[in-house]
């Protein structure tokens, strides 16, 4: 298969799994100490975690509910974007499967500045135990070791990093951290060392926009589960085209 096939089946990938995302995203995006969402705004029953938010109950605009452009233009960008740098190596199918994931925990961190356990904690889980088995097929290009070790160390300093101050990193951020950390760590300690200050980096450049733009004070707390998967997928973007 050529790239620019692959990159194609990578897209509608991404947009079929885009699909299915704004249902579960709407679901998860309850306040702290909140029980997961229900019923939407009207009052309506939502059952089921995938498909579109849409309440048949409801009428005309009202019946849409939920982030549904996110979902649907983020994450096949992600995917296609993956592929390209990527190629037809084994790990591919791993960053194809814990995209949307990303995408999701991002969305619902954005919305409500939380990030759920039944996703961070699967998340680190998934992404170990899937480059375990892709670490048994000819031509990876990555270190299930270090991917160990990765997502042991970046799970450390986050959990440094939430002692020394509680206010302005989750206790979420530590445990995404160690999936994080997991993915870096398949390409080597530069690329996780790159992904985690793509991180830093993109959260004070929006924190300093907002600043700026007065739409926040030095002391606001930002979410930051978006600059932790967007750095995270900036250096394994860097790391899976250099390797």
């Amino acid at each position: 298969m050529t790239i620019g096939l692959l990159v194609l089946a990578a897209a509608l990938w991404g947009a079929a799994a885009g699909a299915l995302l704004p249902r579960a995203a709407y679901r998860f995006s309850a306040p702290s100490g909140e029980e997961w969402r229900t019923a939407c705004p009207a009052g309506h029953p939502v059952r089921g975690w995938l498909g579109r938010a849409h309440c048949a109950h409801c009428e005309g605009a009202q019946a849409s509910y939920g982030p549904i452009a996110p979902a649907l233009l983020i994450t096949p960008l992600v995917c296609a974007a993956l592929a390209a740098a990527t190629g037809t190596r084994p790990e591919l199918a791993v960053w194809l499967l814990l995209a949307p994931v990303g995408v999701l925990l991002a969305i619902v961190d954005f919305r409500v500045q939380r990030l759920p356990d039944p996703l961070t904690l699967p998340f680190a889980a998934a992404a170990l135990t899937l480059l375990g088995l892709t670490a048994l097929f000819p031509e990876h290009a990555g270190e299930w070791t270090t991917a160990l070790l990765g997502a042991l160390a970046l799970g450390a300093g986050y959990f440094v990093l939430f002692l020394i101050n509680p206010g302005g990193m989750g206790f979420g951020d530590v445990k995404l951290a160690l999936g994080a950390g997991a993915v870096l760590g398949w390409y080597g300690w530069p690329t996780v060392l790159l992904g985690t200050l793509a991180g830093f980096l993109s959260g004070a450049l929006y924190g300093g926009a907002l600043v700026v733009a007065r739409r926040a004070g030095r002391k606001t707390a930002i979410p930051f589960g978006p600059f932790l998967i967007t750095g995270t997928l900036a250096g394994l973007l860097v790391g899976a085209y250099t390797a």
